[in-house]
């Protein structure tokens, strides 16, 4: 059979904690959305090597309000058994040391398109909760265990598994306890097998930032004792400063129908020294079983590859597009994001003026409950976003354009306000939290104004047009600062009102992303420069 020759990231742009599933002929792939609705975001594909959007299954059953940045939706894990699909994930309300408020939920469908349960409340005790069902017709629960009396700065204190009783939808029996970690520490992301007579399980090590690591262990019964992959860890970039993908973790794996195995796991591309701006993306590798039983990589070696090959029925071409655009006529498309709340037509208008969106605006940009933005992943280094914009603001107060955004601590916001001269064109900043309002202030007449940011890898520049002709807002600003954490940078469109809040709207007539990477053959190599949080 022919075989395909990849290039990783498989999704690029933020698509972190990656859980693989194979139902018959089709691969699905499922990602963390933190903060970001509708949440866990599915993709699906027949080949391994290109993936389409499939669904969203959390909407309005989570109430995220109010969460953390880098809280909320973690590490979904999606799995099949008896014509059900199961989704497990963490909801993080806190994450204040030395607790950590993690609630673990499942939700149930007979097709990944939905309709999804209700959530059904598991445990709190530790988060990264997986399924897994075992041949005997048991299913289990694992998940990390979290361990506030711990003195170092690694409370995630092992693993742990608890029987899950499918009729009642609830947890029963022992606790056990399977797995205390490596001297990697930070032991999470559990995922378990059956494979040749022992139970595998696949642990994520080391945090999620440069030290990142998948370690293995396996038993011959289910609870244990595990033991150790002598060769551990499996896969890591942490000793690999020259590699083009970094912080490589948190796997997962799949046989193909014609008995290959293939690996998911997360890694970044830093950026020369801006840092990993994209976020956590997702890869693929082919990997095998040793002649003692252990799980290595197909290509040797224990490292992430950012080329590998993957067995096809067919010749296929792999293909990442990610241009977007959105005219705004019927409903807003799939790819749309919103910041702890859903879209809402009291916000998100599309039928007061047709062929425009009427955003209504929320709190200010630093809200953890009304921010109303509607966004999309950044998915290249180099690209184009661009949007029309009406907007009639009556006070400084009130703010409305196009923002690049991270989190309510690192953002760079383009924006329509009114000053003492009339109405103006101005450019703000977040840099760790700390505010910049850049003293660049442009004069604009009446009617809609065209905002476009370009990306150039590590720096931004905005531009606005009235007539023919685009006009730069500014010089180039580095965008250093949008990386680290756990999610990736957002482009988007939003209002802000800090007079009444709901007091003012913005009509939208269409948004473009472009993405040139290809182009530009950028992505090939870099340096890690910032880490991110531990978990």
């Amino acid at each position: 059979m022919p075989k395909t020759i990849i290039t990783n990231p498989v999704l690029p742009g933020f698509h972190p904690d990656p859980s693989l599933l194979r139902v018959k002929d089709t691969y699905y792939l499922a990602v963390s959305t933190f903060e970001w609705l509708p949440g866990v975001r599915i993709y699906e594909s027949r080949d391994l090597v290109n993936w389409e959007h499939k669904s969203d299954p959390l909407t309005d059953q989570v109430d995220l309000r109010g969460n953390p940045k880098n809280g909320s939706i973690w590490a979904p894990q999606i799995s099949y058994s008896d014509g059900l699909y199961y989704l497990v994930y963490t909801d993080v309300k806190s994450t204040r040391r030395p607790f950590k408020d993690s609630h673990n939920y499942v939700i149930t469908a007979p097709d990944l398109s939905g309709p999804w349960s209700d959530p059904v409340y598991l445990n709190s005790s530790g988060f990264d909760p997986s399924l897994f069902h075992d041949d005997d017709g048991k299913t289990w629960l694992l998940n990390e265990i979290w361990d506030y009396r711990m003195t170092t700065g690694n409370k995630s204190a092992g693993i742990v598994l608890q029987e899950y009783d499918r009729i009642r939808q609830a947890l029963t029996g022992q606790v056990h306890k399977v797995f205390d970690g490596t001297e990697l520490a930070k032991t999470e992301a559990p995922h378990l097998y059956r494979h040749n007579g022992y139970y595998y399980l696949i642990t994520a090590e080391g945090g999620t930032g440069s030290g990142h690591a998948i370690t293995v262990c396996r038993s011959r019964a289910i609870t244990g004792p595990y033991e150790v992959d002598p060769e551990y860890p499996m896969l890591t970039a942490r000793d690999k400063p020259e590699s083009p993908l970094q912080c490589a973790g948190h796997g997962s794996i799949i046989q193909s129908p014609e008995g290959n195995w293939y690996m998911a796991y997360l890694c970044t591309r830093p950026l020369g020294g801006s840092g990993a701006i994209l976020g956590r993306e997702t890869a693929i590798q082919e990997v095998t079983w040793s002649e003692d039983g252990w799980l290595r990589l197909a290509d040797g070696g224990n490292g992430p590859s950012l080329q590998t090959a993957i067995e096809t029925k067919e010749p296929v071409r792999q293909v990442k597009p990610t241009d977007f655009h959105d005219e705004f006529q019927g409903n807003l498309h799939q790819e749309w994001n919103t910041l702890r709340i859903p879209q809402d037509p009291s916000w998100c208008d599309l039928t007061s003026r047709k062929g425009a969106l009427r955003l209504r605006s929320g709190g200010s940009p630093h809200s953890l409950f009304d921010h109303h933005i509607l966004a999309v992943r950044q998915k290249d280094f180099f690209y184009e976003a661009e949007t029309r914009i009406e907007y009639e603001p009556e006070t400084f107060n009130q703010l409305a354009g196009l923002m690049l955004y991270l989190d309510d601590e690192n953002y760079l916001y383009c924006y329509l306000t009114l000053d003492e001269s009339g109405r103006v064109l101005r450019l703000l900043s977040c840099d760790g939290g700390e505010s910049t309002l850049h003293p660049v202030m442009i004069d604009l007449g009446d009617g809609a104004i065209d905002l476009k940011v370009e990306g150039l890898g590590s720096e931004a520049r905005f531009y606005y047009r009235s007539n023919a002709e685009w006009l730069p807002v500014d010089d180039a600003i580095p965008v250093h600062f949008l990386s680290g954490g756990f999610t990736g940078t957002y482009i988007g469109i939003a209002v802000h009102d800090m007079d009444t809040q709901s007091g003012s709207h913005a009509d939208f007539h269409h948004f473009t992303y472009r993405g040139k990477d290809e182009a530009r053959g950028i992505g090939e190599s870099g340096e890690w420069m910032v880490n991110f949080s531990d978990s």
